[in-house]
């Protein structure tokens, strides 16, 4: 799938301008220069600066170029259902975490996922479960961001 460049920017813009609005609530820190919303904004206003070269571009160059050219791989049913298969995981891994836990998500998340993208079955398991728990460990100790146990709760604790 390609998008015209002034689409994309169009759509980049947007992104730049909800970004900036969200960085303005952002409350300054006392006795410092640079609060939190410094680098979030300098980010967003560089996106619009970005924006706008890519809208003049794809404006300037519209020559019978199409807004949306989809690929060829839209109209493979395989490629579609792998793409459906990211976005019903991303939204398994969003409703289920909590309730499993990270790790059983994660494990179950990736099985899925490599079976439908034709990983060799004797790898399958094996590359999930130390993904998974070198993904929790990286996040969990290094990052310390808490990911949720559920089931496991008990286990660990």
């Amino acid at each position: 799938m390609r998008l015209h460049d002034a689409l994309s920017g169009f759509l980049l813009g947007l992104l730049a301008v909800a970004v900036l609005i969200a960085v303005s609530s952002y409350p300054p820190i006392p006795g410092q220069n640079i609060g939190p919303s410094a680098f979030p904004a300098a980010v967003a206003f560089l996106l619009l600066v970005c924006a706008a070269l890519l809208i003049w571009r794809g404006l300037r160059q519209r020559h019978g170029q199409r807004w949306l050219e989809m690929g060829h791989w839209a109209r493979s049913p395989r490629h579609l259902l792998n793409v459906l298969a990211v976005v019903g995981g991303l939204l398994f891994y969003i409703f289920c975490a909590n309730a499993l836990g990270f790790i059983p998500t994660g494990v179950i998340l990736l099985v899925v996922l490599f079976y439908g993208l034709d990983v060799r079955p004797v790898l399958i398991l094996p590359i999930a479960i130390v993904s998974t728990l070198l993904i929790h460990t990286i996040f969990y100790k290094l990052l310390r961001v808490p990911l949720p146990w559920g089931l496991l709760q008990g286990v660990i604790w």
